[in-house]
């Protein structure tokens, strides 16, 4: 278990340095400081980059998993800062009930199914010196709402920045947004290549549904030692 915490801890310092060249692009947008919607919170990561390294004006945030919910209650709470509203709900195209797989490794908590027989995922569990793959992961139920419904019920105007960290639900996140995503100026996501998530989507689709949005990619970074890049997308017509 020390040596998964020690592997996790490197690797988030790794991503740490690729996310700055995110950061500078971000800040090069926008002048003012900026309403964020960051949708897969975990522990509260990105918050604290954020909170550093941007102007921010508003974050609002959503953690699907009720335990990742849990740290990140606790974990912003130190900021005693009313500009930051966390949310125990996973983001999606329809108003549902569903499970995240939570896994051993939080981060990696998904909505969608994992693939236990792929060459991924093996390769994970042995990273993570996990013996046995039932360990891994576990069900617990949550509740999605879209950002449509959010957006519509908080009458918010309009979003800076839409970071989406979701571990393969993405497309099911923009899915969500077909009333309002001429709101949002810039989006932020990951994506993974992986075979370990199960995804009935490709990387085109989201490309190609962003596109109908009137985005363009300004930004790709592949991520260190996983076959994960990292995209931001411009809104053309905000």
């Amino acid at each position: 278990m020390l040596y998964s915490k020690i592997i996790i801890i490197a690797l988030n310092f790794l991503d740490y340095f690729q996310q700055k060249k995110i950061i500078k692009l971000i800040n090069k947008k926008f002048l003012k400081p900026i309403v964020v919607f960051d949708v897969g919170a975990h522990y509260g990561e990105t918050i604290k980059l954020f909170h550093k390294k941007l102007k921010i004006q508003k974050i609002y945030s959503f953690e699907a998993s009720s335990k990742n919910y849990q740290i990140l209650q606790k974990n912003i709470s130190k900021y005693h800062s009313k500009n930051i509203e966390i949310y125990n709900y996973g983001i999606g195209e329809k108003l549902s009930k569903s499970y995240i797989n939570q896994t051993l490794e939080s981060s990696s908590s998904t909505i969608n199914e994992l693939n236990v027989s792929s060459k991924y995922f093996k390769k994970k569990l042995k990273i993570l010196n996990i013996k046995n793959k039932n360990s891994f992961h576990y069900k617990i139920p949550i509740n999605i709402i879209t950002l449509d419904y959010f957006i519509e019920k908080k009458k918010i105007t309009n979003i800076d920045l839409l970071k989406i960290d979701t571990e393969g639900y993405e497309f099911n996140v923009l899915k969500g947004l077909s009333k309002h995503n001429q709101k949002i100026k810039l989006v932020y996501f990951e994506h993974h290549y992986d075979d370990m998530i199960v995804k009935d989507y490709t990387f085109r689709d989201i490309h190609q549904l962003l596109k109908s949005f009137g985005f363009v990619m300004i930004k790709k970074t592949k991520m260190l030692f996983r076959k994960s890049f990292e995209y931001v997308y411009e809104n053309q017509k905000a």
